[in-house]
């Protein structure tokens, strides 16, 4: 008998669909990850995994956890897996590719512009009765429009970004570890040096995943190579940036601002220097954060392990790079 453990509560739709070919078992916390403890213990008797990237797919799970033939993991990113693990106890790791780069490409615009015209600001400004009257200068932002736009790695989410900026008539600068043909000839993208994105663009915008190349890439040099009037945005990983150099960056008005969906220690702590900054806006992860778009993550998922249990290889299945 096939038994799936869920660590986040799903529709009903999705349950009653992967009870056609197994006992469910569900963490009943929306918010809330399974502590380690009982994730690994609840983990012990499953045959697949339906998971986010808030637990830990490690040696420890797959010991504890013999009988795994599948974790599909709702997220494009697999960070949180050892698929080096997995591949010797022979557990098939899938993600949700495709589905989330539209939603998450729409967050990040939408940082870059409440960021650029100062929205979280005004918005406090009235709530707490300071608009008094109209001014020239009040609450002045940036424009977008004709900007030069800087995009760190130009993937999907990058690609779907620049695609958004067309309409601003922006030029666009990427950079990437590798030149992309498509962007460059569809959207008009020039491929620049990371120094030149850093040191000539209105908005840098990160979409780059975490790798040993890209930790650590936005530290206290590239944000002393910016602009003062820059922006900076990340809707990607936040092991990316090095925060408490833009802290400094933003204290010492180095750049202009910043807009961040993903920080390193999620949930962000609330004395954290970052949430001081009234030109600093941080959202709680919400990248992919659509109805549509979640469900068709959990959709993927509950198809990838269905593959899995009709002895087939799960469509998204990710593999180990030795």
């Amino acid at each position: 008998m096939n038994k799936i453990l869920v660590t986040r509560q799903i529709p009903e739709k999705f349950k009653a669909r992967l009870e056609q070919y197994a006992e469910v078992e569900i963490w009943d916390h929306h918010l809330t990850p399974m502590p380690r403890e009982q994730f690994l213990e609840a983990a012990k008797d499953k045959t697949a995994l339906l998971v986010t990237l808030s637990e830990q797919i490690d040696e420890t799970l797959f010991h504890a956890a013999p009988h795994l033939k599948i974790v599909a993991n709702m997220a494009v990113g697999y960070d949180n897996i050892d698929l080096a693990a997995a591949e010797r106890h022979e557990v098939a790791i899938s993600n949700t590719p495709h589905v989330l780069t539209e939603t998450t490409a729409e967050l990040g615009f939408a940082l870059m512009l409440a960021t650029s015209r100062r929205i979280v600001e005004a918005e406090k400004y009235v709530q707490e009765g300071k608009w008094e009257s109209w001014g020239p200068y009040l609450l002045a932002g940036k424009d977008i429009y004709r900007s030069k736009v800087g995009i760190f790695g130009m993937g999907e989410i990058g690609r779907a970004f620049a695609r958004r900026l067309r309409g601003f008539n922006a030029d666009i600068l990427y950079h990437n570890r590798s030149r992309n043909a498509k962007a460059e000839s569809e959207l008009g993208a020039f491929y620049t040096s990371f120094e030149t994105l850093i040191q000539e663009s209105d908005f840098i915008i990160s979409t780059a995943p975490s790798t040993p190349e890209t930790q650590n890439v936005f530290n206290h040099e590239a944000f002393k190579k910016m602009r003062k009037d820059a922006i900076f945005i990340n809707i990607r990983r936040g092991d990316l940036v090095v925060e408490e150099d833009l802290v400094d960056a933003i204290e010492n008005g180095e750049i202009a601002g910043a807009g961040l969906d993903v920080v390193r220690d999620e949930p962000i702590r609330m004395d954290h220097p970052l949430l001081k900054f009234p030109n600093v806006i941080v959202t709680p992860h919400i990248g992919s954060a659509s109805v549509l778009t979640r469900d068709q993550m959990i959709q993927t998922c509950v198809l990838n392990i269905e593959d899995v249990f009709n002895d087939r290889t799960a469509r998204n299945q990710v593999m180990h790079k030795a």
